[in-house]
């Protein structure tokens, strides 16, 4: 079974400059009574900062959740390699590469390989994405193609010659889609419903996601006690707003309304995310951030976004 963490690890795993919130509503302030001194203007009130998705280099050791209902399978084990650059302006580029073994007694043990490389226009319209796998050093017919966002309908075309297919949007690719839950969740959103496309499995699939988000949190992770995600309880990042989700994907369409599978995450206000735990109901994988290396000078195109992108 090929994982689909790195599509939401940035990076998403999840990288553009972020619409700020609405700013409060301030009332006219009453007239002065004659003769009373002149007072100040008053300021403006300042906008929330943008949002700004970090540039960072990320690896997730996995493992089997012991605690969860492991019916399907004994053991797991591998790891989760992503870098994640870009801006608003150039677009979003992420490399992946990602080890899994999963045992069971009844099939034994199962090693898969999958290296991906996507890129995501700055403003969510295009979108193109390859991806390779080995299983048990077995090659797999390579993913590769484009997907262009027309407003109301996306259109994917695969190399290889299959036909291109339309379907109706409004339809989101990864970057744009980790945009609109930091939008959520910073507005204090509790659900978000969207139909994502990411090229995972044979590129044909959009699926149908619900995501539930927790309250903002702005210390240390609760497993400071532990060595979790080490990385996420040091420096900046440790102060930084974060949220807890929990993101299902479904068929889309489909009338049953059982999740493929369901990704649990901490979402940082940067795009960097922890307390990774991905759940396909007969067995669950957790990830545990062991490094974390961002570029703090990357990111002038999203600076230079509101301004309009200049080559």
């Amino acid at each position: 079974m090929r994982l689909r963490l790195h599509r939401l690890l940035t990076a998403g795993l999840l990288v553009s400059a972020w619409s700020a919130q609405a700013a409060p509503v301030v009332s006219e302030p009453p007239a002065p009574e004659p003769g009373a001194p002149a007072q100040a203007s008053p300021q403006p009130p300042v906008p929330a900062p943008g949002i700004v998705l970090a540039n960072h280099r990320a690896v997730y050791d996995l493992t089997l959740d012991e605690g969860g209902n492991s019916r399907s399978v004994e053991s797991a084990r591998g790891r989760i390699v992503i870098d994640f650059r870009g801006d608003s302006c150039r677009g979003y580029t992420m490399l992946t590469r990602q080890v899994t073994e999963l045992s069971s007694g009844e099939t034994g043990a199962r090693l898969s390989d999958m290296r991906s490389t996507t890129f995501e226009g700055g403003q969510g319209r295009e979108f193109r994405f390859k991806t390779t796998t080995l299983t048990n050093n077995q090659p797999a017919a390579p993913v590769d193609g484009t997907a262009t966002d027309q407003g109301n309908a996306v259109t994917v075309k695969l190399k290889g010659g299959a036909k291109p297919f339309t379907v109706e949007g409004p339809v989101l690719f990864p970057s744009e889609h980790m945009r609109r839950l930091i939008e959520a969740a910073r507005a204090g959103q509790s659900t978000l419903s969207v139909k994502v496309f990411d090229g995972s499995d044979d590129g044909k699939k959009i699926y149908d996601t619900f995501a539930v988000i927790g309250h903002t949190g702005t210390g240390p992770a609760p497993a400071s006690g532990s060595t979790r995600d080490k990385p996420l309880r040091q420096g900046a990042i440790a102060s930084m707003p974060h949220w807890p989700v929990r993101l299902s994907y479904y068929t889309e369409g489909a009338g049953e309304r059982t999740p493929i599978y369901t990704l649990g995450f901490d979402l940082y206000e940067n795009g960097v995310s922890g307390a990774l735990k991905l759940d396909y109901g007969d067995f669950a994988i957790l990830g545990d951030m062991t490094t974390l290396d961002i570029d703090a000078a990357a990111g002038k195109g999203d600076k230079d976004a509101g301004k309009g992108c200049t080559p």
